[in-house]
């Protein structure tokens, strides 16, 4: 039985696609570009999943704009290589924190985060170059968490739909009068553009 329980274990640790075999067809993909030198990478919805990150994004130095949505991804790790980025698309995935952004805190323009399982907003706070924030349902539950975002200077485009604290007081009708006065900067929030007073006139 202690074989069994190996091979199991093997065959579990291997089933999620890797990065690197991601990066492999998405080369093939692309008429045998070599990913080191691209701008823009698409590795969404791969088949199996990929279920963790691993060093090989390292070797995307060039990569403005990495879309990893609809995978398994647990948790945002080895982003260190990355020093053009400007745009992550993890979306649809498993991530249950934020812990990681930090190695792309200076180029980071927009997060796109919706359908996973954050409730802390712990670690989002790094980003000081970040514009665009995705993040529709998922597991926010508290203003105290919200109020984070507050300390993102950029911040001016903000997607909170189907978030517990949206849905309570969406349905309290002060939501959006609520999310403003935290975050008072905004442009847009939840795809409505933000009209304020002194614009009116």
């Amino acid at each position: 039985s202690l074989l069994r329980g190996k091979i199991t274990r093997r065959q579990i640790m291997s089933k999620g696609t890797t990065i690197k075999e991601a990066l492999a067809k998405w080369s093939e993909k692309n008429e045998g570009q070599d990913p080191k030198e691209a701008k823009e990478i698409k590795l969404y919805l791969q088949l199996p999943p990929i279920d963790k990150l691993d060093a090989t994004l390292s070797t995307l130095v060039n990569c403005e704009v990495l879309s990893l949505s609809s995978n398994c991804i647990e948790k945002i790790t080895y982003l260190n290589g990355l020093k053009n980025l400007r745009i992550l698309s993890l979306g649809r995935n498993s991530i249950k924190n934020l812990t990681g952004l930090e190695a792309v805190a200076d180029t980071l323009e927009e997060l796109w985060l919706s359908y996973n399982i954050v409730e802390k907003l712990k670690g989002i706070t790094v980003l000081s170059k970040l514009k665009v924030l995705y993040m529709s349902n998922n597991n926010v539950k508290e203003w105290g968490e919200f109020q984070k975002l507050a300390e993102l200077p950029l911040l001016e485009n903000l997607n909170f739909v189907g978030n517990p604290l949206e849905e309570k007081h969406s349905s309290e009708g002060d939501w959006r009068e609520q999310a403003l006065k935290r975050l008072p900067k905004l442009r847009k929030l939840d795809g409505v553009p933000v009209v304020r007073q002194e614009e009116e006139g």
